[in-house]
């Protein structure tokens, strides 16, 4: 399959790359320059017939009236809001992604940030490594065992981040489009009076246009002074400004960010705050799912191009 072309649209995880190598033509488009793009694409519009995406860079509607070869997007995450699929539907183009095997990855960091934030863990590290811990013992922080939960989606993520909370003892209740009939968590139709209700507030849904800034000033002030916000969704689930100026107030107790609006722009007043915890999107970054996403990125791309039926098709 060497004479197909893939196009990648950014730079993702080197095996990958590798793998795609090995089977097609690969495409680097993040090399070009932006003024350079449009004419490559044009240039190499018969051969490209696959675009491997991620969370970072996707595919637009001008991308793919370019290519008129194009039959599948395969993306390199769970998340495909940075995909044209009105405009892949439309022109009958195939989408894929990669759910399931982030999920333990993604709760499992979504926990680390609400102990690190609850703990302050990266301002004690802090603390040890200027040689403070001479001069005095570091500040009081809080617990997470007991705190009540409150999860925004209660999908595959969410459920995994709900399950690793009640090994902490804590109660756990979540507001989604519908109530969840297979758990016995407290379902708020509301999602301010799921916010009034808990203390550390997780949003674990998947980024569509009602959920676009799903937290916003009304339901930062519900959290409240000691409630935290954590976020391992998408960045555009957040009201960003908002989110700084709840901190910058006192109006909310804390955050742990993994994604952001702007990425990979992070507003400067969250840097010298020591109740935000902030980590570059790296919920899936470990090496074992990093490997499974680019497993089924392949799997994906020659089930299709050998007629056979996508592993996990989104469109």
């Amino acid at each position: 399959m060497n004479q197909i072309s893939v196009l990648m649209t950014y730079p993702m995880f080197t095996n990958l790359e590798k793998l795609l190598e090995k089977h097609y033509n690969l495409l680097r488009l993040w090399e070009l320059k932006d003024h350079e793009q449009e004419h490559f694409l044009k240039a190499n519009a018969d051969t490209i017939k696959a675009v491997v995406a991620c969370a970072e860079a996707g595919i637009n509607k001008k991308m793919i009236n370019l290519l008129p070869r194009l039959e599948i997007v395969s993306t390199f995450s769970v998340g495909y809001d940075k995909i044209d699929l009105i405009k892949c539907r439309e022109r009958g183009v195939k989408v894929t992604n990669t759910p399931d095997v982030v999920t333990e990855d993604v709760a499992d960091l979504a926990i680390a940030l609400a102990l690190s934030t609850l703990r302050k863990i990266c301002g004690a590290d802090g603390f040890v490594r200027k040689g403070l811990w001479k001069m005095g013992d570091f500040c009081i922080s809080t617990k997470l065992s007991g705190k009540s939960v409150g999860i925004v989606g209660l999908g595959r993520i969410g459920s995994a981040i709900a399950k690793r909370a009640e090994a902490f003892n804590c109660p756990v209740s979540y507001y989604s489009r519908s109530r969840k009939l297979n758990n016995d968590y407290k379902y708020y139709t509301n999602i301010i009076d799921l916010a009034a209700n808990c203390q550390i507030l997780f949003v674990a849904c998947a980024l569509t246009e009602e959920t676009r800034y799903i937290i916003n000033r009304e339901v930062l002030d519900a959290l409240g002074r000691e409630g935290i916000l954590i976020n391992i969704g998408r960045g555009l689930h957040v009201e960003e400004s908002e989110l700084v100026s709840a901190l910058l107030d006192g109006r909310l107790g804390g955050a742990g960010i993994d994604v952001f609006e702007n990425e990979p722009d992070v507003p400067d007043q969250l840097f010298g705050l020591d109740n935000v915890v902030l980590l570059p999107h790296v919920g899936t970054s470990t090496m074992e799912t990093c490997t499974e996403m680019a497993d089924l990125v392949i799997k994906n791309l020659e089930a299709h191009f050998k007629n056979e039926p996508l592993l996990t098709p989104v469109l």
